[in-house]
């Protein structure tokens, strides 16, 4: 198991190195996508989520429409019943799960809705997406909860 509290103890640590690094390589970072990308898929070979979901466990996602949607089909609920039962509106106004873990994050860190999980959950922690420059200080704050997210900056800063 991933110990959460360490992992947070790190990522404030390196905080100051990876801010300092973007400064210095802002421009390089731009044409760095293939890079990032190596660096998601060696980083994410070597770490089991299911041994973390610290994403799940602290984080809450933005939930869509197209995510209601496939969320309710799963459910076997209407839209509006899976707004009711699990959502809640945050401060940007998009809808967010009402508690925090995630409500179908079970016990043995599976979750309960796989394969209709919301986009955000898809995608995270987006240490593999094109145009990376543009979520680079999202991802720092990432590094707090996933040890992909941490590992990946902490290679990128060091290469």
């Amino acid at each position: 198991m991933i110990d959460l509290d360490e992992l947070q103890k790190n990522a404030i640590k390196y905080k100051p190195s990876f801010k300092a690094w973007y400064k210095k390589n802002k421009k390089k970072l731009e044409k760095m996508d293939a890079e990032v990308q190596t660096l998601h898929e060696e980083v994410m070979s070597q770490i089991d989520c299911l041994s973390c979901a610290g994403c799940c466990k602290g984080l809450g996602p933005a939930v869509y429409d197209k995510d209601i949607e496939r969320i309710a089909k799963t459910l076997r609920l209407k839209p509006s019943e899976v707004v009711d039962q699990y959502l809640k509106i945050d401060e940007d106004g998009d809808y967010v799960f009402q508690s925090i873990p995630c409500p179908f994050l079970m016990s043995d860190n599976y979750c309960s809705i796989y394969e209709a999980r919301p986009k955000a959950c898809r995608e995270y922690p987006h240490t593999d997406r094109k145009r990376f420059y543009q979520i680079y200080n999202l991802t720092v704050k990432n590094t707090e909860t996933c040890p992909v997210a941490f590992q990946v900056m902490k290679k990128l800063i060091n290469t």
